[in-house]
């Protein structure tokens, strides 16, 4: 796949995850956590399953191959939006977006370095821990409250 195209579906993604934070926080509010968590997984898993029909089940049917903690991974998208709920009203979307991509960038470090889920091993360097730091500081001078500044 060329490159141009991974930084656009990249880009698209971030773009999703901009998008979804403020509105998941917004949900959040009007309805509740747990509520706005239910709306968004029901409707992210009726997406799923009209694109599988469109695409023909893909490998649906190899489900039982999974390792057992894969089963629970929606755990940590219910996670993800309690997260919404608290930090988006108080930090406001770029506070919130800057802390969750400086979050992930610390996972995926630790991803990498052992080559965890089946991703390629790249270990942590200098440089990487210095980029990843650099993210957490940027997150944090972005969550700053106004009156803090």
């Amino acid at each position: 796949m060329p490159v141009l195209l991974l930084i656009l579906i990249g880009l698209i993604g971030g773009f999703a995850v901009g998008v979804q934070g403020p509105m998941s926080g917004v949900m959040s509010q009007q309805l509740g956590a747990f509520s706005s968590s239910l709306i968004i997984h029901i409707s992210g898993a009726l997406a799923s399953a009209l694109i599988l029909v469109f695409l023909g089940g893909e490998k649906i049917a190899e489900w039982r191959n999974l390792p057992a903690p894969y089963f629970f991974t929606g755990v940590l998208g219910v996670v993800l939006y309690m997260t919404l709920s608290v930090t988006l009203p108080r930090l406001g979307a770029g506070g919130t977006v800057a802390l969750l991509v400086a979050g992930q960038m610390v996972v995926a470090l630790v991803v990498d370095q052992f080559g965890w889920f089946g991703v390629p091993q790249n270990s942590i360097s200098l440089v990487r821990v210095a980029g990843a730091a650099l993210l957490v500081a940027g997150a944090y001078l972005i969550s700053l409250s106004p009156a803090t500044n």
